[in-house]
């Protein structure tokens, strides 16, 4: 359940990613895309990396014009639908 994200597509294109809260702050994050596998690596700071796997060709296709990723960070709650927005910040996006 730790790595447990999802991505959301928006009418302009935007890509965000949503996962579960982790510790400590992000600092400088980047997310390096591997359209070959359709993998990426979310860096939040120097000690914290997360591999996510599956990445649907959409997003890539997406995070291919992008700059930047909004990331959003969720409290874990007992009912998915009470999670709340812990952080929220961009990665720069690395192809």
């Amino acid at each position: 359940m730790k790595d447990t994200f999802d991505f959301i597509i928006n009418d302009e294109d935007e890509v965000m990613l949503l996962l579960y809260a982790r510790e400590g702050d992000p600092k400088d994050p980047v997310i390096e895309i591997n359209p070959s596998d359709n993998t990426a690596v979310l860096h939040r700071n120097n000690e914290d990396e997360i591999m996510l796997q599956d990445v649907p060709d959409q997003v890539i296709d997406s995070l291919h014009d992008a700059d930047s990723l909004l990331v959003c960070e969720l409290s874990r709650e007992e009912k998915e639908e009470d999670s709340k927005i812990v952080r929220a910040y961009e990665a720069d996006v690395s192809l």
